[in-house]
């Protein structure tokens, strides 16, 4: 009995032994990420990954520029927080080898209305204001061409209300500050509001927005690697990871709308 004991004993044993060497031998990945919704959805994958062999380090920046300067150093070995006209901007504009591997999620763009019901409502020489940067104008333009109401000139990288060439309702864009356009939404027709500036203000996208984004349109966010990592094993993992179940569910229950899937 007492040998039998000690049998079993040496087989827990070793089984625990095994498990900490295969623990210890999962792979370690660099990710960095932006705080706030891209850390926590991260943090869903990382416990996903571990499962795969994957151990995610994940490391948080407080700005939009850092997260690619590392990677593009070798500094991390992936990042996630950024749409991919901003990584292809920042490849051209800084000589960067990145590339997009995955989607993550889209936080959606809308256009708010305290009048209309619906985007077919707006009359003639209706006010829309829209953000005055360059990235999310265009956004706004391919997002009224894709309603039907205007008709941009083909072939243009970043729209500005210059590039438009047909506006049958003869629409008043009037470009604003991303942050004070919920300002004015009952003092124009409608308006075109980013999402977490939609979100201060009480506006939820799904629910409120009289027209949004698409979820895998061109701003959805990406997973980035350096190019020559595009085809490492552990890229696959990650992506795994990322796009699983329990990933979706976290972000569906979690952001409501704020976030949506975009793989």
């Amino acid at each position: 009995m007492q040998f039998r004991a000690l049998s079993r004993f040496a087989v827990v044993l070793g089984s625990l032994f095994l498990w900490s060497a295969l623990a210890g031998a999962a792979e370690k990945i660099k990710i960095g990420v932006t705080a706030g919704p891209h850390a926590q959805i991260m943090a869903v994958a990382k416990a996903v990954a571990a499962k795969n062999g994957l151990d995610l380090q994940i490391i948080e920046f407080s700005d939009f520029v850092q997260p690619n300067a590392a990677l593009a150093a070798g500094d991390l070995d992936a990042n996630s927080f950024q749409h991919l006209p901003y990584l292809v901007a920042q490849n051209k504009d800084r000589n960067y080898a990145l590339v997009s591997v995955a989607n993550t999620v889209t936080f959606p763009l809308g256009i708010y209305s305290a009048r209309l019901k619906s985007l077919s409502e707006l009359k003639l020489g209706a006010k829309i204001a829209l953000p005055n940067d360059p990235t999310n104008g265009n956004r706004v333009l391919l997002l009224l061409q894709k309603q039907g109401l205007i008709k941009l000139r083909p072939g243009v990288e970043l729209a500005t209300p210059f590039d438009i060439t047909d506006n049958p309702k003869k629409l008043k864009l009037i470009e604003l500050d991303a942050a004070q356009i919920p300002r004015v939404l009952k003092d124009v027709d409608a308006a075109a509001i980013n999402t977490d500036f939609a979100v201060q203000a009480g506006l939820t996208p799904v629910r409120d927005a009289i027209a949004i984004e698409d979820s895998n349109g061109p701003y959805a966010n990406i997973i980035a690697v350096r190019a020559s990592d595009r085809n490492q094993p552990w890229v696959a993992k990650l992506i795994s990871a990322y796009h699983s179940p329990e990933v979706k569910q976290y972000i569906e229950s979690q952001f409501k709308g704020e976030a949506l899937v975009a793989w």
